[in-house]
């Protein structure tokens, strides 16, 4: 008689699932006996299904990782991805974290996004639960990143300071955000020489690349130039621009101003008579004529009648 297959009647429940976040680190766990045969068998495939199973949990058991990965977004292309979420429901689960020092709780790895927009939905949130730590959960965040809508450059240098301010080693950051290491000392020195709270007034700017960060970051120069960034940006007509656009306003109004050269003074020109008849100036392209005519009032005509024989006679003379 055929045997029937040991595994066929084996299903998760959801409390199975939700254990999954308390399964012990096997690596931390004391050695046990690992069954042979039929039993060892069904034993390893459930746990390997645990491993594998999603968990449906309350948004609000569920908290922010200790280094924020993104900028806000703006919240028009916000509403619109939880429009879909809330017709179409969540297609694609967040990786969740138990919390390290609450327990019961959670801290989400990567996710934030899905996990706000399921919240707003009074939805149960699908969720990946793995035993992670703090390398790990940065490792996570950034392969999540690569592998989806990429960083902004600004979001990038931000995430990268943050992570080195919180103690994480650089090997750790730059797996992360898969850079090397010349790389990582600019990401870092771009964010670290702006305001954060000018970069997060900005924004994410996704079309704005590195070069324009750099000079806008160059371009704070004094506590004058911030406060200017500061108050462009609090205004509401920047603010009702996009992320990019509210950069371009304050990368201009920063902009050092050109120093305006003194123009020399045009000298006076006296007749014999006394007479102050005219005023020139003039430089390697040009000689300007300005002819007073308070103080001679008939010269500027008798001047255009008779300037084909004044220039008849330079002709002459040159040749």
């Amino acid at each position: 008689m055929a045997r029937k297959h040991l595994l066929s009647d084996l299903k998760i429940t959801s409390q199975t699932a939700a254990e999954v976040a308390e399964t012990p680190d096997q690596e931390s766990a004391p050695p046990q006996y690992a069954p042979r045969g039929a039993i060892g068998a069904v034993s390893r495939s459930i746990e390997l299904l645990k491993s594998q199973s999603l968990s449906e949990l309350d948004p609000d058991l569920i908290d922010a990782p200790p280094v924020r990965d993104r900028l806000p977004e703006d919240e028009t292309d916000f509403e619109e991805f939880a429009r879909n979420i809330r017709e179409n429901g969540q297609q694609v689960p967040i990786l969740v974290r138990p919390h390290p020092t609450a327990e019961g709780r959670y801290q989400v790895a990567y996710g934030r996004r899905r996990l706000r927009a399921v919240k707003a939905a009074g939805m149960m949130v699908k969720a990946s639960v793995r035993p992670l730590t703090d390398e790990e959960l940065v490792r996570a965040q950034g392969q999540e990143n690569t592998g989806r809508r990429d960083l902004s450059f600004i979001e990038r240098a931000l995430y990268a300071a943050e992570l080195e301010a919180n103690g994480f080693d650089r090997p750790v950051i730059m797996a992360a955000l898969g850079v090397d290491k010349s790389n990582l000392s600019r990401l870092i020195q771009a964010a670290t020489q702006l305001p954060k709270d000018v970069i997060q007034s900005i924004g994410a700017a996704p079309k704005t690349g590195r070069d324009r960060w750099y000079e806008l970051a160059a371009r704070f120069v004094n506590e004058d130039t911030v406060g200017l960034a500061r108050a462009l940006l609090v205004d509401p007509g920047t603010q009702a621009l996009s992320s990019d656009e509210r950069f371009s306003r304050v990368f201009d109004a920063v902009a050092p101003k050109k120093a305006k050269k003194d123009k020399p003074r045009p000298q006076v020109w006296q007749a014999d008579d006394g007479v102050k008849a005219l005023k020139y100036h003039q430089d390697k392209r040009s000689v300007t004529l300005t002819i007073d005519k308070k103080a001679a009032p008939d010269f500027g005509e008798y001047l255009l009648s008779a300037l084909p024989e004044i220039y008849a006679s330079f002709k002459k003379a040159k040749r």
